[in-house]
């Protein structure tokens, strides 16, 4: 039966709208499945909006969200490419481009037969297990626009992909003024009378080759400037444009490869030139090895030239020809299907150019001499069927295609990044999703512009090769770091890849960078360095579940079933103090901790060394009180990342605070990774706040951590702690009473590790009971602490000779606390004997057994210490004392009584309990 509450009738007698939302989520008219609540369902609108479906948001994740959630289905109007169009023609347009046309048969003959083949199989493997890493990262999940940069940032983090992806960024935008270039430089070659200024004119010595005529450098420049900007109005009028005109660009180059194997084959019959043998085996045997020599600046071989050959050299010289891989991933936000088209579409193109390598190294190096293949620039012009002319169309068609492709995704990189809102600097990139990187595409044209006017190929070649290589060991790591860790989450759809194989990837991939220039190499990575640490130090944090937060996760479970339950050696016992940031002190409700107990926690341990765990407890119902806990952990973790503190933040609902604090004490932690000192202030205020809970409390949570076997510092006077700009001058002292582990002994070496207390001394006051024993302990606490390696001065002090003078100001205080004890002793007979003869004396709830000669006894003993500590240690900048343990049948009252005497006048004091454990070792 469906029946309407009263909130779901309108005046008009018709339901709320309300009432009929639940047909928006799936629940239609009377849901079947009332016993799950107002649980989200499992539905059809649910699912796509996880599929990312749905309207856009921002396009890079915050607060943990991987994949951009979109509302609406794409309109269809929208531009969405295919594996043809989107992934397999531009990389094949990028891949395919001038190295081809004017390079390659000279590195056939330079490198000969066998060390070519070898060459082409070494730079292709790179680029093709980078394309298998590419396509395990790409189906791994709904990928946005950013190409590279995107897959690197969500494997390596924000940081890694970011420098990565800058630097990939300025390598396509630099290949574009390349690709520029090498279009005007064929063109001025195939059309001299279009110069503008003089050629240069390069004479080769002791060959019969002619002279060799080259382009004047500034026509270079200007008609490169104007191929630049007329390519960049083409990138302006968006993907529409490009996918016209972009087969126009490759068509015609894929027929100017099939006519040069056609010219090839009938070059002997039809062609008679001379060093053009046509396909000979005796040719391609006399070119099998190798003849590295001097080349002059055209390349052309010259006894006397600048530039000698090697097969470091060839491979910085022909690995911009297998460079392009990225192309499609880098339209990423404009395919259909990212994780099929990604994976088919790149491969396909890798394996395309791959095979079109090998087989053009078998056929050159066949069917012309190597005086041939050395000293015609153009040879595939030369034996092209049926005119030279088609060769020159080709390669100014590829290098134009190449370019236009460089100069369509670096912008789009840029932006992607911009977008992700890591850098503030490139905020003015940003793009709204679908929009045009308007902004970013004419930086780019800046930087294309600026190296078109260098002019100069063979510099420009080896910083774009550096580039690339870096993003594809990036790659190639990333994969490597997410089939390595194997995490729930990763499930990529391309099964076949492997962690070595990207590991091998990447070793490749650096490899080939000292192969071509270890100046370069060490240049380009410090450059990416210097972007990781600028987007550390100025970079907003982001959490993108990368593999790096994975490997920390994994390490961290290794590392804690390492540690074992077996107890922590002495030199391997680290401080994981738990600091109760707010257990007596009256803070203001957006203050989350004391600033000083952040200080103080700074003091107890060692940068980097050991943790903090900082704990609020929350009084109320756990049901009622979660959410405001929630709030108030994230404003507590805030402030201990703004202090710089080491550790973590906690808080906990409980009834009260003795529940809270016994619940902690028993579940914080994890193995041997649980806190062992218990820090917290001493609460001053607990005489004018309230005389019964703050000492109940105090007392119940020092025997909580005496049971747990927890050390306890209490903080007196936190209102003086120094914090770091704060020197201190004086000394530490300490007032080693009881056996407590060597634990004040270790507190005070970590605070003279502190610039606050960097030039203190420590003096360390042993108690004797007889004048006897002094000399004798003296002498055996030296011999302990130079075996400890700790330097501090020896005071004994015989307590028993100790009388109180009657102008000593501890007197006053000693008094006092006599007339408040014995005021309270009173109170409780009265209390006892009103409810009847035989009742014993209650306090804190409980019955008490109180021997006043005790009490006396302990007021007399602690007034000794307090007299001594002021007489040796007033004017010290820190002082150690052993904590009592709370006596036994004892009202907490009486114990605060004896701690008030202890610590009375005492301007700065650490009250220290140590536990059944020793923290120092004499023993290496």
């Amino acid at each position: 039966m469906n029946v309407s509450t009263e909130e779901d009738i309108q005046p008009d007698g018709s339901e709320s709208s309300s009432a009929t939302n639940a047909d928006v989520n799936g629940i239609q008219r009377e849901s079947k499945l009332e016993l799950f609540g107002f649980d989200s369902l499992v539905n059809i609108l649910g699912l796509r909006s996880m599929t990312g479906e749905q309207i856009q948001a921002p396009s890079s994740p915050r607060d943990g969200d991987d994949v951009s959630i979109i509302l609406e289905r794409p309109k269809d109007s929208d531009v969405k490419l295919g594996t043809l169009m989107g992934v397999f023609l531009p990389c094949l347009q990028s891949i395919l481009g001038i190295i081809y046309y004017i390079r390659f048969t000279w590195i056939v003959g330079m490198a000969g037969i066998g060390e070519s083949l070898f060459l082409v199989s070494f730079c292709c493997m790179c680029t093709f297990l980078t394309a298998v890493s590419l396509s395990a990262i790409a189906t791994n999940g709904a990928m946005k626009g950013g190409g590279p940069y995107y897959l690197i940032g969500r494997a390596l983090g924000p940081e890694v992909g970011v420098s990565i992806g800058l630097c990939f960024f300025l390598g396509t935008a630099v290949a574009a003024s390349l690709y520029v270039l090498g279009a005007v430089e064929t063109f001025l070659s195939a059309v001299p009378s279009a110069g503008i200024f003089t050629e240069t004119i390069t004479k080769v010595n002791g060959t019969t080759v002619s002279p060799i005529h080259q382009p004047s450098v500034h026509d270079l420049q200007i008609y490169g400037i104007v191929v630049t900007i007329i390519l960049i109005f083409i990138v302006f009028g968006g993907v529409k444009m490009i996918n016209r005109v972009a087969p126009a660009f490759l068509i015609p180059v894929l027929f100017s490869v099939f006519c040069i194997f056609i010219g090839i084959f009938a070059s002997k019959e039809d062609k008679p030139v001379e060093g053009i043998t046509g396909m000979s085996l005796t040719t391609f045997k006399d070119n099998w090895s190798s003849a590295y020599q001097m080349t002059n600046k055209a390349g052309i071989p010259d006894p006397n030239g600048s530039t000698y050959w090697s097969f470091n050299a060839l491979v910085g010289l022909f690995f911009p020809a297998v460079t392009g891989i990225m192309a499609g991933s880098n339209r990423s936000a404009s395919l259909k299907d990212t994780q099929y088209s990604i994976p088919v579409g790149t491969l396909a193109s890798q394996l395309s150019t791959t095979g079109l390598y090998l087989i053009s190294v078998l056929i050159f190096g066949a069917f012309a001499t190597r005086e041939k293949l050395l000293t015609d620039r153009l040879l595939t012009a030369t034996v092209a069927w049926p005119f030279p002319v088609i060769i020159y169309v080709g390669i100014i068609l590829s290098t134009l295609g190449a370019a236009l492709q460089s100069l369509t995704g670096a912008p789009r990189l840029l932006a992607a990044i911009a977008n992700d809102d890591i850098l503030p600097v490139l905020n003015y990139f940003k793009v709204a999703d679908g929009g045009e990187p308007y902004i970013a595409t004419l930086f780019t044209a800046f930087i294309c512009l600026g190296c078109v006017v260098i002019g100069n190929l063979d510099l420009i070649s080896p910083t774009i090769t550096m580039f690339y290589l870096l993003c594809y060991a990036g790659v190639n790591l990333s994969c490597f770091l997410l089939d390595l860790l194997d995490a729930p989450s990763w499930r990529p759809r391309w099964k076949f890849h492997h962690w070595s194989l990207s590991l091998f990837g990447a070793t490749i991939c650096l490899v080939i960078m000292f192969l071509i220039s270890w100046s370069f190499t060490i240049v380009s990575l410090a450059l990416a360095c210097l972007i990781y640490k600028y987007v550390c130090i100025k970079g907003k944090a982001g959490d993108w579940g990368d593999g790096f937060k994975s490997a920390y996760f994994q390490l961290a479970l290794r590392s804690l079933r390492s540690l074992g339950a077996n107890q922590v050696h002495a030199k391997n016992w680290y401080p994981i103090p738990l600091i109760f940031c707010r257990p007596w002190g009256k803070l203001p409700e957006n203050v989350p901790c004391h600033p000083k107990l952040a200080d103080f926690a700074n003091c107890v341990k060692k940068k980097g060394r050991g943790m903090s765990i900082f704990v609020s407890i929350l009084d109320g119902d756990y049901l009622e009180c979660a959410e405001d806990a929630k709030i108030a952990c994230q404003q507590l973790s805030s402030y201990i990342e703004y202090k710089q503190c080491e550790g973590v933040a906690e808080v906990v609902v409980a009834p009260d605070m003795s529940a809270g604090f016994r619940g902690i004490i028993q579940t914080m932690g994890l193995g041997n990774l649980k806190p062992n000192i218990v820090v917290m202030r001493y609460p001053e205020i607990w005489r004018r706040e309230n005389l019964t809970e703050i000492p109940s409390t105090f007392v119940g949570i020092i025997n909580d951590c005496i049971v747990a076997n927890k050390a306890v510092v209490i903080v007196k006077g936190l209102e003086e702690w120094p914090n770091v700009f704060q020197r201190q001058f004086g000394t530490i002292d300490l007032y080693w009473i009881v056996r407590d582990g060597g634990l004040m002994l270790l507190l005070s070496q970590l605070l003279l590790s502190k610039e606050s207390f960097e030039n203190c001394k420590i003096q360390v006051f042993c108690i004797a009971e007889e004048e006897t024993d002094a000399e004798i302990l003296k002498g055996d606490v030296k011999k302990f602490l130079y075996d400890l390696r700790m330097q501090a001065e020896v005071i004994v002090i015989t307590i028993k000779t100790w009388d109180a003078q009657a102008d000593d100001e501890s007197i006053k205080a000693f008094t006092g606390a006599q007339s408040r004890v014995a005021d309270y002793m009173l109170k409780m007979k009265e209390t006892a004997e009103r409810k009847g003869e035989g009742s014993p004396l209650m306090a804190d709830g409980k019955p008490v057994i109180v021997n006043e000669q005790q009490v006396e006894k302990f007021l007399y003993t602690t007034l000794k210490l307090n007299s001594t500590m002021l007489r040796y240690s007033r004017m010290a900048a820190v002082v150690l004392v052993s904590l009592p343990p709370p006596p036994l049948h004892h009202p907490s009252y009486f114990y605060m009584e004896y701690l008030d005497l202890l610590v009375e006048n005492i301007q700065r004091l650490l009250i220290v309990r140590g536990y059944r454990k020793d923290v120092v070792t004499l023993f290496t």
